[in-house]
Order: C-alpha cells, then structure tokens, then sequence
C-alpha cells in the first residue's frame, strides 16, 4: 500500500476550481477555512466529474477519498456529527498504540474492569491472566472489546487521561467534529465524530504497521488461563465474509461499529491495482449486513469510476505534520449542494449556485431571506439525530449480539 499522504497537484486545482460562493462575500470568505474544503460542509451529495454512484446508499453520511493523496472523491453529509460506536476505538489506537511495546506483559486486576459499561461487547479478559499488548490489540481490533480497550487505558494512566489525548489527538488531526466522552466508542451523551472525522482517523492509522497488521488479522488464539487458549475472529464481514458476506477483494480494513442506539457504522479501506481507496459509512436504515453491502458498494464505485472523479473536498493532514489549520463546518447547512438524499448524480456544481453580475446579486438576496426564514422554523429540527439515542433501540442481533 503506497504512504497515505501524497496531496497532488490535481488535488489542488480541483480544490480550487470546486470552491463557490454559498450568498454573501463574508460568508465565501469563511467557507474557505472549513476543515476539508467549503463543498464537505454542504448537505447532500457532492460529486464532480463522475457519475453512476450507488442507487440504494441509505446511510445519514458517507464518504469516499482516496488513501494516498487525500482526495475526496465523493461525500454525503460528510461532517455531520453522529454516535461513533465502536469506530471511535480507531482514534483509541491511534493515540495509544505505539505507547507500549507489543511484547510487553500485564496481569489484568479486577479494577482494570470495573467500569466497563455493562452490555459492551467483549474479547474474554480474565482478572489474574497476563497478556501481552499484541494480545490485548488484537482484543480491540478483532472483537472490538471493551474490555481490553479498559485494560489498556489503565496501563495509560486511566480512562480521564486517556480521553483528554484522544481529544488532543483529534484535534492534532483536525478531527474537529469528534467529542471523546469514552475511550471504547460506547454510548455516551455528546459522544460523537462525522464520516470526514472517521476516515481521517484511519488514514493516519494506517500510516503505522501494528495499526494495519492488526485490523486486517481475521482470527487469532487468545488466552484463557493456563496453557489454554479459544479462537477470536474479526467481526468486520467484509474481512472474513461472515453472515452470508463475501469478502471484499483486497480489504485490509479498519474498523466497524454497531451499538443499540448509534446502529451501525464502518471505515474500510481496500488496494486495487496499486490504489487504496478509504470509505466511511455511518447508520444506513437497515441493520444487518446494510452498512457493509454500501461499503462495497462504494468501494466498487470509487475503483471503476473514481479515477474520473474530481475532488470536492481534502482530508487534511495533522498540525504537527504541517498540516494546514482550519475551523469546523457548520453543525447543518440550509442551502443543498444537491438532491438531499444520496443517489445517481451527474456531478455538477450545487442545485443553488449564483451565477455573477446583477442578477446573481438580487438571486443572493432572496436566497439569504428565504434562508433565514427557514432556518428560524427548522430550529427544533436542525440537529435531529445528531446526538446518541436520537435512533431509538436497535436490534443487538444486528451484530451477533456484540455493542461497541
């Protein structure tokens, strides 16, 4: 897989050709300073220069960019802030992951498991049982357990340590749609993060060899006192074509979530032909097999006709790497960039673009106004769903019974 940070001089001309004024000069002026790109912080679909996207996408956000120069090649919805589930653990490993050694040893007290939420999914951790970090990772990547996410806070210093550097974390990656309340991913209030969020957390995991190794590791022998070991495997489908899945031709990850409330999400990233390409998607309708099925889909999209596409947005690379600084998006944007629900576009420019000279001028006016007009009586609704539980209970057997 090439190094995931190659931004290339097409990016930037297709940057700055994509870029259009919303209504007011101010307002352009602000846009531009949005984390990614002023067309990611738009509502509906955002393509150019590509057609055929999948028909039936359900899912509140989605994103598709490509690994290596960061380019975003389509998006719906792309920073609006959603429960994570456990896809947030991607962030935990990202802060955490390189602090200790893999061979490292630790003997697991009761209190490393005292405050594991009840209903979390878990990999098996024992009080009394030593393992090793290698362990313990594959315990976060495979099963997504909270309970060796607990254990390796604790060795971190404890669980408030470990949120605050996963914040400071997030906003190293200009991650700013993320609120870290718990490092597992778990439903909390105001935990949230955004599909731009997600895929930047797993570009820069995947930068790292552990990261990768362990999120494309389909199975692995785990501890269970003694000499005995059981066999643990990875719940990401799409990696071992669990629940009537195929595996998806040249995955090599990242990390799925599902809880009650959150439902369903998923980064997965895939290499054809020398290409990585990353996809997020965040609570489709439909539980089950949904959220993986518009990965693929996605997937297949941005490998036969991505090459095509031209970008709309960036993700953007850590301050501490030289990255750019930028503000956060807008929590909701009034003015649509395209058809609110996802679906075929052609790819053009947005459905309310204004067009220069005198009329464009009185065609600003008269959108601004029809525009707060709405916004004043859409304000019970402007943040519908964007906080943990707003869904209702899902299913747990959406994922064999297993919760961030």
């Amino acid at each position: 897989m090439r190094e995931c940070s190659r931004l290339s001089r097409r990016t930037v001309l297709g940057l700055t050709a994509a870029a259009l004024p919303l209504s007011t000069a101010t307002e352009a002026a602000a846009a531009t300073a949005v984390v990614g790109g002023e067309r990611l912080a738009r509502t509906g679909v955002q393509v150019r220069g590509a057609s055929a996207l999948p028909k039936k996408l359900t899912a509140r956000s989605w994103l598709v960019a490509d690994c290596a120069s960061g380019e975003v090649l389509a998006s719906f919805d792309a920073h609006r802030r959603l429960a994570p589930a456990s896809t947030l653990k991607m962030l935990f490993a990202d802060t955490v992951l390189k602090k200790f050694d893999r061979a490292q040893r630790y003997k697991v007290t009761d209190a490393d498991l005292a405050d594991v939420p009840a209903g979390s999914s878990l990999v098996g951790i024992k009080p009394g049982i030593t393992y090793t970090v290698e362990q313990l990772w594959q315990g976060v990547f495979l099963r997504s357990g909270n309970d060796a996410v607990h254990v390796l806070s604790r060795m971190n210093g404890g669980i408030a340590k470990t949120v605050a550097e996963m914040q400071a974390k997030a906003a190293d990656l200009q991650a700013l749609d993320t609120h870290v309340v718990s490092p597992d991913g778990f439903d909390h209030k105001g935990q949230l993060s955004s599909a731009y969020d997600l895929t930047l957390f797993a570009r820069h995991g995947l930068k790292d060899a552990d990261f990768r190794g362990y999120c494309g590791t389909r199975t692995a022998d785990f501890p269970a006192g003694g000499k005995k070991t059981f066999q643990i495997q990875n719940t990401d489908r799409l990696l071992t074509g669990a629940w009537g899945l195929k595996t998806y031709d040249g995955l090599i990850g990242v990390k799925n979530g599902y809880t009650s409330h959150a439902g369903n999400t998923f980064t997965g990233a895939a290499t054809r032909g020398g290409r990585t390409l990353l996809v997020t998607v965040m609570h489709p309708d439909s539980g089950g097999n949904a959220v993986y099925e518009q990965t693929a889909a996605l997937l297949d999209w941005g490998f036969t006709h991505g090459r095509s596409a031209q970008p709309v947005g960036l993700l953007v690379e850590p301050l501490s790497e030289g990255g750019a600084g930028a503000s956060r998006a807008p929590a909701r944007k009034t003015v649509q960039a395209a058809a609110g629900a996802p679906g075929p576009a052609s790819g053009g420019g947005s459905a309310w673009q204004v067009t220069e000279g005198a009329a464009g001028a009185l065609a600003v006016l008269g959108l601004g106004a029809w525009a707060l007009r709405r916004r004043r009586t859409r304000t019970a609704t402007a943040l519908e769903g964007d906080e943990p539980g707003a869904r209702g209970a899902r299913d747990a057997d959406a994922e064999g019974g297993h919760r961030s």
